[in-house]
């Protein structure tokens, strides 16, 4: 902190010597929508200084009098080159034309949306990630955008991490990588630790709230998030980056690009190791990763071959834990591999308790350019999943393992302590593919994909006290699925007048999906789904403009529901109205929505037996909205990003059984709902290379089930973030070191954001059946820290 202090010091001291005949040269970087582009690279080519376009696509350079050139540098195509005559301030906006468009870009241009679009919707960079890029995970670094909630098992960002967005689950937010679906076909979850540090490896993110446009996967029913990755770069460049913090938390990660090699190739890759004993006990995380990209690109074609993975090793942390385990042992406490002795003490805990999973994803891209309006995409991928995870088991029963009873010393034995691995080894292939078309008036999209997953699920003893007649390697259960998923989807967008324009949208999706054992659920399902959409956006004025839209969508049960009962598809009606307000130092979007669900499938607070919720259709149900999210500019150094959500979410004339008769108990909240989420991101930035930013996130009460009983309320928690980083540009071998810092929970806030709750009938000796009730907490680290450093050649 010394030496962040003499520098910060100095750099305040220079700010204000400034030579007479230096002016400043200052505009906005926008897209072909006028929306600002973060991130770009500005040079002035006389001194070769530089800099950043920011979150709103501001930037500012100080060049001295006379004929400068400047160029904007910005992902896939060849840099923006203008030359002007300097004798006072100047203001210089650039807006990049269709010639300009990144080829990158097109990669997910068929299910991402523009400022133009009537579609709730917000973007983050890599840029705005990288302050606090030291190790967490992606869900972490959303946070704090509008209307989302996150938590981590371990309770400090690194391993199995969560997020929701309008109280649904992560199973119900589709989630794309370069527009190939990321969310397992079976559970519908989408499991980061499986790629530790991919935000290294991403371009940019933009995350669709409510049914969003349509998209490749599993349908939306609370958000789409669709992740594009690493964009070619124009220059070599190598990158080593290390940080350390908290609960022994230590990334090291390092990236590197050959630049274009004859104007054409490219070739990229990142390594990464993360490692960290986890806030709760025992709940530590071995992570690695890779990513590797080859591209060739001239005007017209961008190919890309894209490996990536990872493989996590992580200790369990997802029982949670009660109040009495709180008032016991602590809030940092974890059942997981607990070993007891005959009255009930916890005498050892097991050593290897753990997640062990390795997935490999392969993606080759082809975007072809056939003319000014026409261009066209395709995509072929492969992903390969295998891993177990192993638990120490007391006095199970011989049956659950098809265990024949035997007898030792005159007694019936018909239970054992044993050690099983349950194995999930799975293939998942397909295409996507696209085609645009884009003039004056017209934006259209056609497209679709194809897509298939084979899934095995097999368990294994690998010790037992009793094993009876088994042998090695037997299978207790060995089962499979596969699911076949269709869909296809056009798109238009219609200028009507400069200030009108149409938005229509059909998707039709076919889904087969076969399982065949316990396990994975007696499944024989087919569903054919259509999925309308239209809406339509008005430009009051150039600075103002409203949008209102429809959406249908439709979605299949997943693993969890087939092994829990006879479950429904449902069906939800979204509608979205919104306010837009951008100029320069401005930028504010305000909507409200009404979700309409027929068969919700909600989360009932209970969890199976590896940490996974459980859902069921509770009929009908709707969630009501407003969101607002803001960015303001102050004198050119400050900036200020809040949001809020405010809602209501009910599930209507809920019936559940209590005390072993049906009770209606009338329109109740739905579980994991927050009815207010509120962040805010203030940005100080007192010199070119030094930022400051305080970062808050309140989450109002909400209930953990859906009979809005006391007992399963969580309580409202408000948590601040202090983040730094300072840049130090060189001209010797290294171009630049950039110093990190991250305190999180500053204010050492004891808080909870996620939990559990479930119920269970006793017989009373009367004959009646009386419900009773549980609720598990997955408490969160207090302050905690993260250092890192950046060294670019």
């Amino acid at each position: 902190m010394k030496f962040l202090f003499i520098f910060f010091s100095l750099l305040l001291c220079s700010a204000g010597i400034t030579n007479a005949q230096e002016f400043q040269v200052s505009g906005v970087f926008t897209d072909q929508e006028n929306v600002p582009i973060p991130g770009a690279t500005v040079l002035h080519k006389e001194s070769d200084a530089g800099t950043q376009t920011d979150a709103n696509g501001y930037y500012e350079l100080t060049v001295p009098k006379g004929k400068q050139t400047i160029t904007f540098n910005f992902s896939g195509q060849k840099p923006i080159i203008k030359t002007l005559q300097v004798s006072k301030d100047t203001e210089l906006n650039v807006q990049i034309s269709e010639k300009d468009v990144m080829l990158d870009e097109v990669l997910v241009s068929a299910i991402r949306v523009s400022g133009d679009a009537p579609v709730t919707y917000s973007n983050l960079t890599a840029e705005e990630m990288a302050p606090r890029n030291l190790g967490q995970d992606i869900p972490v670094l959303m946070s704090y955008m509008p209307s989302v909630v996150t938590t981590s098992d371990a309770g400090a960002g690194v391993g199995y991490t969560g997020i929701r967005v309008r109280g649904s689950d992560a199973t119900r937010v589709n989630v794309t990588i370069n527009g190939i679906p990321y969310n397992d076909s079976e559970s519908h979850g989408t499991f980061w630790v499986n790629m530790p540090d991919f935000a290294s490896s991403t371009e940019n993110l933009q995350l669709q709230r409510g049914v969003g446009t349509s998209t490749n996967g599993a349908g939306a029913f609370g958000a789409s998030l669709n992740l594009l990755t690493d964009a070619i770069s124009q220059d070599p460049y190598a990158e080593i980056s290390g940080s350390i913090g908290s609960f022994d938390t230590r990334r090291a990660n390092i990236k590197f690009s050959t630049g274009k090699l004859n104007d054409h190739i490219e070739v990229s890759g990142r390594l990464s190791r993360i490692k960290s004993d986890g806030y709760i006990d025992r709940a530590s995380s071995d992570l690695e990763s890779y990513f590797l990209q080859g591209a060739y690109v001239d005007e017209n074609t961008l190919i890309k071959a894209l490996v990536f993975g990872g493989q996590e090793k992580t200790y369990q942390s997802w029982n949670g834990v009660e109040q009495y385990q709180i008032d016991a042992y602590g809030r940092t406490f974890n059942s997981a591999g607990a070993i007891y002795d005959a009255e009930g003490n916890i005498v050892d805990y097991y050593d290897n308790e753990v997640d062990d999973y390795k997935q490999d994803h392969f993606q080759l891209h082809w975007n072809e350019r056939l003319n000014q309006n026409w261009s066209t995409n395709l995509a072929i991928h492969y992903t390969k999943g295998r891993g177990f995870f192993e638990q120490y088991r007391q006095d199970d029963d011989f049956a659950t393992y098809g265990f024949d009873p035997i007898t030792v010393n005159g007694d019936t034995i018909n239970t054992t302590d044993l050690i099983r691995r349950r194995w999930l080894d799975n293939d998942f292939y397909g295409t996507t593919f696209s085609a645009e078309y884009k003039n004056e008036k017209i934006e259209f999209i056609a497209g679709g994909a194809l897509n298939k997953y084979e899934g095995d699920h097999f368990g294994e003893i690998i010790w037992a006290r009793y094993a009876t007649d088994s042998e090695i390697r037997d299978r207790y259960y060995d089962d499979n699925s596969t699911k076949t998923d269709f869909n296809s989807y056009a798109k238009l967008i219609y200028s009507v007048t400069d200030n009108l324009s149409l938005y229509g949208d059909m998707q039709y999706r076919r889904v087969s999906y076969q399982a065949n054992g316990n396990e994975t659920g007696l499944v024989d399902d087919d569903f054919n789904f259509f999925n309308p959409k239209a809406g339509l956006t008005y430009h009051l004025n150039e600075d103002n403009s409203l949008y209102f839209s429809y959406a249908r969508a439709n979605r299949e049960p997943n693993r969890n529901d087939y092994e829990s009962g006879d479950p429904e598809p449902e069906t939800l009606n979204d509608f979205e109205l919104g306010w837009r307000y951008a100029k320069p130092n401005i930028k504010i979007n305000a909507n409200t929505y009404y979700m309409r669900y027929k068969n919700q499938l909600v989360l009932t607070g209970e969890l199976n037996d590896v940490g996974a919720p459980l859902r069921e259709n509770v009929g009908d149900s709707y969630r009501l909205g407003l969101e607002v999210d803001a960015t303001f500019r102050f004198a050119e150094k400050f900036f200020l990003q809040p949001n809020f959500a405010l809602s209501s979410n009910k599930n209507v004339d809920f019936v559940t059984q209590i005390d072993g008769e049906l009770q209606e108990l009338g329109n109740t909240n739905i579980s994991y709902s927050p009815n207010f989420i509120a962040g805010n991101n203030f940005t100080y930035t007192p010199t070119k290379s030094l930022q400051f930013s305080f970062l808050s996130k309140y989450v109002s009460e909400q209930y953990l089930g859906n009979t809005d009983a006391e007992n399963s309320k969580l309580s409202a928690y408000f948590v601040n973030d202090l983040n730094l980083q300072y840049t130090l540009k060189t001209n010797s071998f290294f171009k630049s070191i950039v110093l990190s810092g991250l305190v999180n929970n500053i204010f050492d806030v004891e808080y909870i954001s996620n939990g559990y709750y479930y119920t269970y009938d006793v017989s009373n000796n009367d004959g009646s059946v009386s419900t009773l009730n549980g609720t598990g907490y997955y408490p969160q680290a207090g302050i905690n820290f993260l250092v890192g450093a950046t060294v670019t050649f």
